[in-house]
């Protein structure tokens, strides 16, 4: 069985497709705020920002509050509803 790594090693590996990461969120932003026309009460964006709180929150399980917030509810009768016609 493999040793888990320690945090500075996992931050040594993750450390540059975090950043990358974060710069393109940061960079889709700015294309959206700089395009014409308003969107600041999309539901989509008010989402986003969210999320961006959530990660800045420090919380812990911020992957699993980021999952839940873009998911949808649970319906009970959901085979029903999502049931392909023929």
């Amino acid at each position: 069985m493999p040793i888990p790594l320690d945090a500075p090693e996992v931050l040594d590996r993750e450390f540059l497709e975090i950043r990358a990461r974060l710069l393109q969120v940061a960079a889709s932003l700015d294309r959206i705020e700089r395009a014409e026309g308003a969107v600041d009460d999309d539901p989509r964006l008010m989402k986003i920002r969210q999320a961006l709180e959530i990660l800045a929150g420090g919380d812990e399980q911020r992957a699993e509050k980021i999952q839940l917030l873009f998911s949808r509810p649970y319906e009970a009768n959901w085979l029903a509803t999502f049931r392909p016609t023929r």
